[in-house]
């Protein structure tokens, strides 16, 4: 059972990421909300409060059937409008800073609870307005669940509302980079929260048996609790071969066993593998210093030009990396104090070059670039580390970095500098 919620668990948290996961589990919700109401109809819900409420009853089908019908159009219209205003942004985000930022858009809970209450309201109104019988009596019409359907799109108006001082918002790089840079920064603490600050013993792997893996795709998510219940069933223990967010090819090594494992058991450990096509800062932090490198290299692009925002994701950057370095390399899973299984995560120097490496070739022109990185480099070399190895790979990107600055900037004042912020950084030999 615990297995089985497990893996549920994780399907979710993929299927979050769909902009149409909410929508589609508020129209049900709609529809079923519908139903229930149209019940209490036959109950005599609108007759009762025909005696007692009168004046918030509709009891003519032909003007409920007005009502409804109006609701409905409106509530189309307000979401193609909502529905167009998303593609904006999303084509707006790609163009202008990085397409990596589109998967993060796309799932925000915001958009798609919106959009799902307008297409719930929808619903519930279309089956409302099949419900009514305008000859005969006039308790067949129910004025009831009439009356929910305008309370219902008022509340889409309210909706719209705020969608449109949403999206207004969700525009701006400033709360795109933010959003990203707290995604992550939460992540981080979810890790460093469950990290011991010693390092863990963990036998050697030379000799283990090595599987394989049986599909491709990115490599996003992973079960450990069941991992766990596997490792002490089978009386062995895990090494996990790829670092997380990584594309994972049909076929390469994907985890090592200290004991060798039944075809069975097999497969059931690699289902407790998540591979999905895209990526989410939430389960990969980063993925986060990707997206925000991606914008910087976009902003110093000549077609857009916008140095101030190269700036402020240099800031994050920072913040990010002084809060990577307070982690280990080397991730440890363990219960009861015995470990069980051991994850590669992405080095600290390997993640450092990897995102100054494109900095340095789009930004070493820039001398004011080149003083915020002296900043970057300095505040980190002044912050706590969990390895001293973190430092020395600080002092090496720092000096890649100043000296193809020297090398491309040729006024003397602006040398004179980059001299300077050596000095500071204490890389004069």
């Amino acid at each position: 059972m615990k297995y089985f919620f497990n893996r549920i668990y994780i399907l979710l948290t993929n299927l979050q990421s769909k902009i149409a996961f909410y929508p589609s589990v508020l129209a049900f919700f709609g529809f079923l909300i519908a139903f229930t109401l149209i019940y209490f109809e036959n109950q005599g819900a609108s007759k009762y409060l025909l005696e007692h409420i009168p004046m918030l009853v509709v009891n003519n089908g032909d003007t409920a059937l007005s009502i409804l019908t109006v609701c409905i159009t409106g509530l189309i219209s307000m979401m193609v409008f909502s529905f167009s205003m998303v593609m904006v942004l999303l084509n707006q985000a790609a163009s202008n800073y990085s397409p990596r930022l589109l998967p993060g858009l796309i799932s925000d809970k915001n958009h798609q609870f919106i959009l799902g209450t307008y297409l719930a309201t929808i619903i519930y109104c279309i089956f409302v307005a099949v419900s009514i019988q305008p000859e005969g009596g006039s308790y067949q019409t129910p004025g009831f669940s009439v009356l929910v359907g305008i309370i219902l799109t008022v509340f889409c108006i309210g909706a719209f509302i705020y969608f449109i001082h949403n999206i207004s918002q969700s525009i701006q790089i400033n709360n795109i980079l933010d959003n990203t840079f707290s995604t992550a920064k939460t992540r981080l603490k979810f890790l460093l929260k469950n990290e011991k600050t010693k390092q863990e013993s963990f036998p050697e792997t030379d000799n283990w048996y090595e599987y394989h893996s049986e599909k491709s795709g990115y490599f996003q998510n992973l079960s450990e609790d069941n991992l766990l219940d596997i490792c002490k069933k089978e009386e062995t223990k895990i090494e996990i071969l790829p670092v997380k967010g990584i594309f994972i090819l049909n076929g390469i090594p994907l985890f090592k066993s200290k004991k060798e494992l039944d075809e069975a058991t097999v497969k059931k450990v690699l289902s407790n593998f998540s591979l999905a096509r895209g990526e989410l800062v939430n389960t990969n932090y980063v993925l986060a210093f990707k997206q925000i490198t991606e914008v910087i290299l976009k902003a110093m692009s000549p077609g857009i030009n916008d140095p101030g925002t190269a700036l402020n994701a240099i800031d994050y950057l920072t913040e990010l990396f002084a809060l990577r370095m307070q982690k280990q390399d080397t991730q440890y899973i363990k219960t009861k104090g015995e470990v069980f299984i051991k994850m590669a995560s992405v080095d600290f120097e390997e993640l450092l070059y990897q995102v100054l490496a494109p900095i340095r070739a789009y930004c070493k022109h820039d001398i004011i670039i080149v003083q915020q990185m002296g900043m970057l480099f300095y505040y980190l070399k002044t912050q706590e580390s969990i390895s001293e190895t973190y430092y020395k790979a600080i002092d090496k990107e720092a000096r890649n970095f100043l000296a193809d600055a020297k090398s491309t900037i040729k006024n003397e004042a602006d040398i004179d500098r980059i001299n300077a912020i050596e000095r500071q950084l204490n890389l004069k030999s």
